[in-house]
């Protein structure tokens, strides 16, 4: 008897900073949502896709879920709550090392009114000890009842075959959505403007990266088969701006560097990277910069 085909739409939901777009870039295998150790890593939800010979699983990454404090945040948390309601199940994804607080109770009110299977990720197990996993469990379990929990260590890919094989549960029987080898829907521009975004958010600090964004210009292919980009990462001050580029451009030249080899390992061919530095006032709460940045 043939086996049915399943597929379907998980939304991967939680704090900021808990881990999802390492799990996610795990999951599939390759790098395409950024990481850092800074909150609000993630501002767009990235649909990430992970195909295997009986099924195919769409992941949507999420912004974190916080208290918003300007138009941006209003943005990304909308976005993130809006998934709720396309998708077959939902990954609440926790940090194991992290007391459950306002942030979750927040996330877990709004899970009340969804009647969608979910399932709570316990990740960073690498980080704690394995007599601490049962009282997280059972600590968040006493305020809903998920359809299934899973320990991970999404970092150390430890018991990511257990997680899939419990989203599987959850697919309906369905086409294959996308090919074979599509691994995202986002254009390959935008996955570059993200992981310039990266390495300014892993080189600075403070109030500098929540005040980045970042816009490709341009995206040619030379002659010789090698990639120009031309980038611009705006600021909101001035002292931004120098801060970015830092004493005599060091700064700019490492963030470049580190940029173009993800790049480079992205698109598969040399990749010369041309950035520039701007000032953009107070974007984060311009309704119309935000839309221009792809922010709708």
């Amino acid at each position: 008897m043939e086996k049915k085909y399943k597929s379907g739409f998980i939304a991967v939901i939680g704090r900021p900073n808990v881990g999802k777009s390492t799990l996610i870039n795990s999951l599939i295998g390759q790098k395409i949502a950024i990481m850092s150790d800074k909150p609000q890593t993630t501002r767009n939800r990235i649909l990430c896709i992970l195909t295997q010979e009986d099924a195919q699983m769409i992941f949507l990454d999420t912004p974190g879920i916080h208290k918003p404090k300007d138009k941006l945040g209003e943005y990304m948390v909308h976005a993130a709550e809006g998934t709720l309601k396309e998708v077959d199940a939902i990954l609440f994804v926790v940090d194991a090392t992290e007391d459950m607080g306002a942030g979750e109770f927040y996330i877990l009110e709004r899970l009340q009114a969804t009647k969608k299977p979910v399932v709570l990720v316990v990740n960073k197990l690498d980080l704690i000890e394995k007599r601490r996993v049962l009282p997280i469990i059972s600590r968040y379990s006493e305020r809903y009842t998920f359809a299934g929990v899973v320990p991970i260590s999404a970092k150390q890919e430890t018991n990511l075959d257990g997680l899939l094989a419990e989203i599987r549960k959850y697919l309906p029987d369905g086409p294959q959505y996308y090919p074979d080898d599509m691994v995202t829907d986002q254009p390959e521009r935008l996955i570059a403007a993200e992981l310039v975004r990266e390495k300014v958010l892993q080189l600075t600090r403070e109030e500098v990266p929540h005040a980045i964004a970042v816009d490709i210009d341009e995206m040619t292919i030379r002659s010789n088969e090698d990639v120009y980009i031309r980038a611009t990462i705006y600021v909101e001050r001035d002292s931004q701006k120098g801060i970015v580029i830092g004493r005599q451009g060091v700064l700019l030249k490492e963030i470049g560097a580190l940029a173009r080899k993800d790049i480079e390992a992205l698109l598969g061919s040399k990749v010369y990277l041309d950035l520039w530095v701007k000032v953009k006032k107070d974007w984060r709460n311009r309704g119309n910069v935000l839309k221009d940045f792809g922010f709708e």
